[in-house]
């Protein structure tokens, strides 16, 4: 993934350095009863079931990590900038690893590489757990330890993308099905968390963590997917196979050119959008509407999913891009400081709007890319998007400092329909078809 230098269009496929793969024949839609690649019974097959479990088990387990951070750490009587150092060592290692994460799950298959990353983040947490039950423990050891987390982290994501086209055959349904499941448990974790630091300890919920890594790695090695043509491929070097993904990402201008995009929106919008609506929100309605605002941000996901589930467009991309001003709203209702009522509808609207976008991504980036390149194309794209993320939100202070947070979001509001034009403007990525059951 790299930052445009300058605002020529993108190109059109046929100027491409590289002819294209040819095209996976499309997916048939399976029947209940039919036979798809993880079983019997559709979408909601026997491997289906068991990843759908390990990862929303995960993502709740996931969910709880700050909550446990922050209580723990000023709990022992830690400065507040101690919770940032920790949740940093946490996402450092996740952007810089996923890279190598990408090339290890083709080299070694997916599901291995998420089990031993599951491994790696249940000695992690459990060894939180102890430490910050038995006291205080060392700034040091909570960074060491939050790092390793990282690490899995960087280790699980990249064979997610490839996994969902090999546990079902409606990779669509699939990813909606995953996306509200996500929604969901964004809002409990954190929920069940705070409830449990409450009764107990952060130790208890970083042992409550430990737990969801154990059941999420159970859940893996259970499946029994069917070799894969690649799996057993000849391979190259590790640098080699790095650099193949790189030609493999640039020969497609329709994905380098969405994730292009994104690495600006990614800055410019999705950045600053959490800190500064934490802020101001805080400050005009407390801590607790803005508790509520997310989790009215969390429910328009459900209903983003749930469209997701329903809609079937033929240009995915373009009606993902199409829902994307939405997010806008959102940011111009903040800038202008409307009531709480007038808020929470923004947050609604920029979640289905964002969820929508996610799972057509999603689903096109793996129904277009060959599987042998898939774990690694998604590696760029999670690297590219964690970097410029985190940038945004640390340059989002200063900056609203100097010009002001409301001028910020609206300026925000007006990258955001910049980056909605590109992408309907782009021939490549306007005109892509869904592939897959109709």
């Amino acid at each position: 993934m790299e930052k445009p230098t300058e605002t020529a269009s993108i190109p059109d496929a046929s100027r491409d350095t590289r002819p294209p793969s040819p095209p996976l024949p499309p997916l048939p839609l399976p029947s209940i009863g039919s036979r798809g690649p993880g079983g019997p019974g559709g979408l909601w097959n026997r491997n289906f079931r068991y990843f759908f479990v390990a990862r929303t088990v995960a993502l709740f387990g996931d969910g709880m990590i700050p909550v446990a951070l922050t209580a723990g750490l000023l709990g022992a009587g830690r400065p507040a900038s101690s919770v940032g150092f920790a949740l940093a060592a946490w996402m450092g290692p996740l952007a810089v690893f996923v890279l190598f994460g990408g090339v290890l799950a083709d080299r070694f298959t997916p599901r291995r590489m998420m089990i031993i990353a599951d491994v790696l983040r249940l000695v992690g947490a459990s060894v939180l757990a102890v430490t910050f039950a038995l006291g205080n423990p060392p700034l040091w050891s909570v960074y060491v330890l939050s790092s390793v987390a990282g690490i899995g982290a960087a280790l699980f994501q990249p064979g997610v993308a490839s996994t969902v086209p090999r546990v079902s055959t409606d990779v669509q349904r699939a990813n909606a099905v995953l996306r509200v499941a996500e929604a969901l448990m964004t809002m409990a974790g954190p929920a069940f968390a705070g409830v449990l630091v409450g009764l107990a300890s952060a130790g208890a919920v970083y042992a409550a963590n430990a737990a969801t890594f154990a059941v999420s790695g159970a859940c893996l090695f259970l499946m029994r997917l069917a070799p894969a043509p690649h799996d057993d491929a000849i391979r190259g070097t590790f640098t080699a196979e790095l650099v193949d993904g790189w030609r493999e990402f640039r020969a497609r201008s329709w994905l380098w050119g969405v994730i292009a995009v994104w690495t600006v929106y990614g800055f410019a919008v999705l950045g600053p959008i959490l800190p500064l609506t934490a802020v101001l929100v805080t400050q005009a309605h407390g801590s607790g509407a803005y508790g509520m605002l997310m989790a009215v941000n969390g429910a328009g996901s459900v209903v983003g999913g749930l469209m997701a589930l329903r809609l079937r467009p033929s240009h995915p991309l373009a009606a993902g891009a199409i829902a994307l001003p939405l997010v806008a709203v959102s940011l111009v209702v903040l800038a202008l400081g409307m009531p709480l009522p007038v808020l929470a509808a923004g947050q609604l609207l920029a979640g289905a709007a964002a969820a929508f976008w996610l799972v057509m991504w999603s689903t096109t980036v793996q129904t277009h890319v060959p599987p042998e390149a898939l774990n690694r194309l998604h590696a760029y794209d999670v690297a590219g998007s964690l970097l410029m993320v985190a940038a945004g939100r640390a340059l989002a202070g200063p900056v609203a400092e100097a010009v002001g947070a409301p001028e910020l979001l609206v300026a925000a509001a007006v990258v955001n329909m910049g980056v909605v034009a590109v992408l309907l403007v782009a021939r490549p990525i306007r005109q892509l078809k869904r592939m897959g059951p109709a």
